[in-house]
């Protein structure tokens, strides 16, 4: 567990260090939209929290959706070892053959 989050941080270093090192002016266009002379390192940085959003939403909205399903599962579960001890009480013991 501990190696991932040393490769996230080697990762996201390595890509501030290359933004950082990529700071010349550039010029952005989008349909209609248009910003000029913006430092390269901001394009950067805010492409990579774009793909991080981007792909970080719907696995959130997936995890969530596989939370509240364990937990009906175990809402479940509990419901069944209730019964089941209550079964348990209240059975009478096997009939002895003499």
């Amino acid at each position: 567990m501990g190696y991932k989050y040393v490769f996230v941080a080697v990762l996201a270093s390595a890509i501030t260090l290359f933004a950082l090192q990529n700071s010349a002016p550039a010029s952005i266009r989008f349909l209609f939209w248009s910003l000029q002379d913006v430092p390269l390192a901001t394009v950067i940085l805010a492409s990579v929290a774009s793909g991080i959003v981007l792909a970080g939403v719907p696995l959130w909205f997936e995890r969530w959706r596989l939370r509240v399903r364990v937990r009906s599962l175990e809402t479940r579960l509990t419901a069944a070892e209730a019964l089941l001890g209550e079964h348990d009480r209240g059975a009478a013991p096997p009939p002895s053959v003499a």
